[in-house]
C-alpha cells in the first residue's frame, strides 16, 4: 500500500487547494514542487476575486458563485490551521458606469442578481461615494457588488502549504517520486506536456503585468475599470493590474505596458498618482484552449488527474475546484461541469 494516498504535482493555488481539500477529508497527501510554493503565476500580486456578470446564468457562473460564497470558510480554515494570514477579505467592488448603455445593462444585471445570487450578495447601481477613493465615472454612478473579495496570492499559498503540513501532509521542494493517485497541477508546463502528448495545442501562457503601490487603503473596496484592477490589501499596499498579452519578448519582464496600466489607474483614482511603486511583477498565466479551468482524469492514465488552466480566475475558483477534485480523486464522484472537463480542451 502506498504511504501517500494522493500526490499533487505543483504548489500553485490549484495544486495546494486540491491537496488541502483531500487532507481535510483524512487523506495522506504530498505536494511536490520543483521550484517553490507559488513560484509561478500563483505568486502574483493582484488577488481580485470577482464574479462573472449576473446575466445569462449557466453552470459555469453557478460554479464560480458557489466558490466565491465558500471562499470565506475555505481561506479561514487554511489560516486557522497554518497560523498564517491569507489576506482574504470580502471587501466588495466598485465599477464606474460611463455610458447610458452601460447604465442600462448594470440595472438589468441588478435585477438578475436578485435571483442568481440567492440573497447572499447584491449588485446595485449607486452614486459614486466621493472622497479620495471614488472612481472617476462619466455618469457619476458606480456598480457596487458585495460578492467580490480579495486575497493576497503569495500569503494564501503559504497558508495552504502550512495547513497541509498541520494536517500531516508534506510539501516537498525538489524531485520526488509520486505515490498513490496523482494530480497534475503544473500550470503552463503541464499544458505544454499535454499539448506534446496530444500533438496539438491544448493551452498556452498569457502574460500578465502588475504592480504594488505603497499606499494604505485598508477598509476601501476594490475597483475595476476596464482592464484596470485596483486592490487594497490588508498589509497596507495597493495592487494594480493587469495586462493580458499573447505576444511578448520576455515572459517575466515588465515594460511600458505596465506603465500604461499605472497611468490609467491614476486616471481612475487620482490618489494613486503619488503612491510609490514598490514592486513590478510579470508572469505567464496558464490558459486552457476552452478558456475554462481544465479538471478531471488524465485520458489514458489510470489514477492520474489534471487540475489546470486557472488563468485569471484561479484563486476565485480554487475553493470549488478543490472540492470537486477531492470528490473525484478520493471518492470517484464526478461533478466537474462539462466545459471544465479535460476533454473540452483536447
Amino acid at each position: 500500500m502506498a504511504i501517500t494516498d494522493v500526490t499533487v504535482m505543483g504548489a500553485g493555488v490549484f495544486g495546494l487547494s486540491v491537496a488541502f481539500a483531500c487532507a481535510l477529508r483524512g487523506a495522506k497527501v504530498r505536494v511536490v514542487e520543483r521550484t517553490g510554493v507559488a513560484a509561478g503565476c500563483s505568486g502574483g500580486v493582484v488577488g481580485m476575486l470577482a464574479p462573472h456578470a449576473p446575466e445569462k446564468w449557466n453552470d459555469i457562473k453557478e460554479f464560480q458563485f458557489q466558490s466565491l460564497i465558500f471562499a470565506e470558510a475555505f481561506w479561514g480554515r487554511a489560516a486557522e490551521l497554518s497560523g498564517l494570514s491569507t489576506g482574504y477579505g470580502r471587501i466588495g467592488r466598485l465599477q464606474p458606469v460611463d455610458t447610458e448603455r452601460g447604465l442600462e445593462l448594470a440595472r438589468e444585471r441588478a435585477e438578475t442578481a436578485l435571483a442568481c445570487w440567492q440573497g447572499k450578495a447584491v449588485w446595485q447601481v449607486v452614486e459614486a461615494p466621493g472622497g479620495d477613493w471614488s472612481p472617476a465615472s462619466a455618469t457619476g454612478l458606480v456598480i457596487h457588488d458585495t460578492l467580490s473579495a480579495r486575497i493576497h496570492p503569495r500569503s494564501a499559498c503559504d497558508a495552504l502549504a502550512g495547513a497541509i503540513r498541520a494536517l500531516g501532509g508534506e510539501v516537498v521542494i525538489g524531485d520526488t517520486p509520486a505515490e498513490g493517485k496523482v494530480v497534475w497541477a503544473t500550470g503552463l508546463a503541464g499544458l505544454q506536456a499535454l499539448s506534446a502528448e496530444r500533438e496539438k495545442q491544448v493551452g498556452n501562457g498569457v502574460k500578465g503585468q502588475a504592480a504594488v503601490l505603497g499606499l494604505d487603503a485598508r477598509g476601501m473596496a476594490q475597483v475595476a475599470a476596464g482592464p484596470v484592477l485596483i486592490v487594497p490589501h490588508e498589509n497596507g499596499t495597493v495592487a494594480v493590474g493587469s495586462t493580458s498579452e499573447r505576444d511578448y519578448t520576455s515572459p517575466d519582464g515588465t515594460d511600458e505596458l505596465l506603465d500604461e496600466i499605472l497611468l490609467r489607474a491614476g486616471e481612475v483614482l487620482p490618489v494613486l498618482r503619488a503612491a510609490p511603486v514598490v514592486e513590478r511583477w510579470a508572469g505567464l498565466r496558464p490558459r486552457a484552449r476552452s478558456r475554462a479551468p481544465m479538471l478531471g482524469a488524465w485520458p489514458g492514465r489510470d489514477g492520474e488527474f489534471i487540475a489546470n488552466g486557472g488563468f485569471k480566475t484561479g484563486f476565485g475558483m480554487a475553493p470549488k475546484v478543490a472540492e470537486v477534485m477531492a470528490d473525484l480523486v478520493l471518492d470517484g464522484v464526478d461533478l466537474v461541469p462539462e466545459r471544465f472537463r479535460v476533454e473540452a480542451s483536447l
